[in-house]
């Protein structure tokens, strides 16, 4: 697993889908100060690594979570990655959207679920695990067994490991922020004497101020 966390944040820095640079701090939209900021989107437009991270993630459900009847992405950024992984699995493939719609049937899970179906969600990032997890609740009051999570990459804050341990959900990503760094600081994307500033944000990314 290592490895594998070692290419995947080789190839989010490589095609720029994260971007480190403490020197001039990212805004979220939170408002938090970040020397790091993160598209995993972008991957999709490198046909090597979109492939890689859909065998990766495809690979990862089948030993884990073998059992799997549904794959379900979460919108936006989760749905292509989604899709790519359920066709390779020959499975049925449903997104959740961030809030219902507003018209129509007024939808919030796109695509068709059984109640008492086993479902592995798909995501391409996690910070706190908010959206994430929002998804999941979604899910499971529409009566899906939601069997765990697969994202991209993410940042490891200490509140996201709380949030998914109070939703008893298990969360399997292809890297994280750690390996990100290592894989940063051995490729000299970044100088060594820039480390604790990187590993001092995660600890508390509120009030990091670069």
């Amino acid at each position: 697993m290592a490895e594998l966390k070692r290419k995947v944040a080789h190839y989010l820095l490589q095609s720029k889908a994260i971007i480190l640079d403490p020197a001039n701090p990212f805004t979220w939209s939170s408002g938090w100060k970040s020397p790091i900021y993160c598209d995993n989107r972008v991957t999709l437009s490198y046909p090597e690594i979109r492939n890689f991270i859909r065998n990766a993630f495809t690979d990862i459900i089948r030993t884990e979570f073998p059992e799997s009847e549904v794959i379900a992405g979460v919108a936006t950024g989760a749905i292509a990655q989604g899709v790519l992984v359920a066709d390779s699995l020959k499975l049925p493939f449903i997104y959740v959207r961030p809030s219902a719609k507003d018209h129509g049937r007024q939808n919030l899970i796109e695509g068709h679920l059984k109640p008492g179906q086993k479902v592995v969600v798909v995501e391409d990032l996690v910070s706190t695990g908010g959206s994430s997890l929002k998804a999941v609740e979604a899910l499971r009051e529409a009566g899906a067994e939601v069997l765990g999570m697969v994202a991209i990459f993410t940042y490891g804050f200490p509140l996201a490991v709380t949030n998914f341990k109070k939703a008893d959900l298990r969360l399997i990503t292809l890297s994280d922020y750690p390996s990100l760094l290592s894989e940063a600081l051995n490729t000299d994307y970044i100088a060594k004497d820039k480390l604790d500033l990187l590993e001092a944000w995660r600890t508390h990314p509120e009030s990091w101020q670069g």
